[in-house]
C-alpha cells in the first residue's frame, strides 16, 4: 500500500507540472520502459491513467504491461505491450504534430499497427526482429470546433460531440500480436502541406467498427510532410458542409499550397427544392467551394462520389446516382480542376468482384457478427475496413495518375493500382479497433 500511494503521489506531481506548462509546450517526449527515463523523456507507467488534471496517460481503461529488458540504451530497454489495442492520448493544442514512435522489443519480435483519432490508419503492421527497432514518424492533425479569429465554431452533431476528432486531446491506439512501445516524441510543426477532406460519410473518419471509409484509411500512404485533416461527416451534403460553418473551419487554418479534397452526392441528390439538382445548388456549391479555397491560396480537388452497391441482372452496376457525377465532371473541367473519378474507379472495382463478392467490401454481415449486433447488417453504401482501403489505393492512384504536385510526397515504393484487380479479400487483414457501433452512420 506505501509503495502504491507514492506511486500515486509521484504521478500526481508529474501531471501537476505537465498540466502547468502542455499549452507552453510545442514538444513532448514520453519513455515507456519501467526503468528510469532518459534525461529529457517523462516516464509513463502502465498504472497512468489519462484525466485532462494530467494531460497524458492511458486512456479508455486500457492498461499495457510495462517490460524492462535491461541494456545500456534507456530507451530501448524497456516498452509498454498488450495482447489487447491500447491507447494513450496527449493534451495538445489545435495544430499539426509530427509524432515519432519507436518500436521493439530486444529480445521477441513484434508487430504494431498504428490508429490516431477516429480509427485513422496511420501505420500498418510495422515488424521488428528481437533485437531489433523501428522508428516511424507519423503527421496528425489536432482540431476543435471553435474558429479562430472568430466567435463561431463548428455546427456539430451529437454523434460528433464524443468523437476523438473534435476532442482537446491526441489519442493513439496500439494494436495487432504484439504491439511494443518504447518511447514517442511529438513536435507542433507549421511548414507541413495539409491535406483537408470534405464529404460525407464515404469519407469521413469512422469511429467505431465494422464502418469505415477511405478517407481515414489514405494517411499512411503519405511522407512526413504531409498531414490529412478529414473534416468530413456522415449525412453531408455541399450546402450542409456550408451551414455548418465546415467549410469556416478549413479556411480559418488553411495556407498557401494546402489541399481540399471534395466529395459530395448521396445526400445532395435527395434535396428537392425548386433551385436542387445536380446542375443548379450541387453545382454552384461546388463553384463556392472552389472560389474561396483559391482566395485562400489553396488547391481545391473534384472527387466523384463513390458508388453504391446496386447491381443490375446483367451482373453491372447500376447508376444510382444520377447526374451528380457528370455534374461533378463538368465543374472541374469549367473550373481547371483537378478530377480524381472515384466514380468510375468504384463501378470497376465492383464489377471485378462481382455481385456476390462484392458484399465483402461492404458493411453486409450475418447477425450476431460483431457485438450487440442482434440482426443482420445489409449496407450497400457504406464500407468496412477492406473496402475502405482498396478505396483510399484509388484515391492515391488518381493523385499519382493526374499529376498533382501532391503526388511527389506518396511514400515510396506504392505500386500502381488498379481497380479492375484489387487487393484479394482473403490476405487483407486489419486488427479490429475495440469501439464497436450497431448505428448505421447518417447519410444512403
Amino acid at each position: 500500500m506505501k509503495n502504491l500511494r507514492l506511486i500515486q503521489i509521484i504521478f500526481l506531481l508529474i501531471t501537476l507540472s505537465f498540466s502547468a506548462i502542455a499549452q507552453q509546450k510545442s514538444s513532448y517526449k514520453f519513455s515507456f520502459g519501467p526503468a528510469k527515463a532518459p534525461a529529457g523523456y517523462t516516464q509513463v507507467k502502465p498504472e497512468m491513467a489519462y484525466s485532462k488534471e494530467a494531460g497524458f496517460g492511458f486512456d479508455f481503461g486500457t492498461k499495457p504491461t510495462a517490460v524492462d529488458r535491461g541494456g545500456k540504451d534507456a530507451l530501448k530497454a524497456g516498452f509498454c505491450t498488450s495482447d489487447k489495442p491500447f491507447y494513450f492520448s496527449v493534451a495538445l493544442p489545435e495544430g499539426n504534430y509530427a509524432v515519432k514512435i519507436t518500436m521493439g522489443d530486444l529480445k521477441e519480435a513484434t508487430t504494431t499497427t498504428v490508429r490516431a483519432e477516429s480509427r485513422r490508419l496511420m501505420l500498418e503492421k510495422v515488424q521488428t526482429a528481437p533485437g531489433k527497432f523501428e522508428t516511424k514518424t507519423i503527421m496528425l492533425n489536432i482540431r476543435i470546433p471553435e474558429i479562430a479569429g472568430t466567435t463561431n465554431k463548428v455546427k456539430l452533431k451529437p454523434r460528433e460531440l464524443t468523437k476523438l476528432n473534435w476532442d482537446d486531446k491526441m489519442t493513439l491506439e496500439f494494436a495487432n500480436t504484439r504491439p511494443c512501445i518504447n518511447a514517442i516524441e511529438i513536435t507542433k510543426v507549421e511548414d507541413a502541406i495539409t491535406v483537408y477532406l470534405a464529404g460525407n460519410s464515404t469519407v469521413v473518419d469512422q469511429d467505431d467498427e465494422p464502418w469505415c471509409s477511405w478517407g481515414q484509411m489514405i494517411p499512411q500512404y503519405f511522407k512526413q510532410n504531409v498531414v490529412i485533416s478529414n473534416q468530413a461527416e456522415s449525412g453531408l451534403t455541399l450546402g450542409s458542409f456550408l451551414g455548418d460553418r465546415r467549410l469556416e473551419k478549413v479556411l480559418s487554418t488553411m495556407k498557401s499550397g494546402d489541399y481540399l479534397f471534395i466529395e459530395f452526392a448521396h445526400n445532395d441528390q435527395k434535396e428537392k427544392g425548386p433551385n436542387d439538382g445536380a446542375y443548379k445548388s450541387y453545382t454552384e456549391r461546388f463553384r463556392i467551394f472552389i472560389s474561396k479555397v483559391k482566395e485562400k491560396g489553396g488547391i481545391p480537388v473534384i472527387v466523384t462520389s463513390t458508388n453504391r452497391r446496386t447491381f443490375g441482372d446483367d451482373g453491372k452496376l447500376t447508376n444510382s446516382l444520377g447526374d451528380y457525377p457528370d455534374a461533378a465532371r463538368k465543374v472541374a473541367a469549367e473550373q481547371n480542376v483537378t478530377l480524381i473519378d472515384l466514380n468510375a474507379m468504384t463501378k470497376t472495382f465492383y464489377e471485378a468482384l462481382g455481385p456476390d463478392n462484392s458484399k465483402r467490401a461492404f458493411v453486409i454481415y450475418p447477425a450476431n457478427t460483431y457485438p450487440g449486433q442482434k440482426t443482420a447488417f445489409n449496407d450497400n453504401t457504406h464500407f468496412n475496413g477492406y473496402g475502405a482501403y482498396e478505396l483510399a489505393k484509388c484515391v492515391v492512384e488518381g493523385i499519382r495518375t493526374s499529376k498533382l504536385d501532391l503526388a511527389k510526397y506518396l511514400i515510396d515504393g506504392l505500386k500502381p493500382f488498379d481497380p479492375a484487380h484489387p487487393d484479394s479479400f482473403e490476405t487483407f487483414s486489419l486488427p479490429l479497433s475495440p469501439k464497436s457501433s450497431v448505428v448505421k452512420p447518417d447519410g444512403n
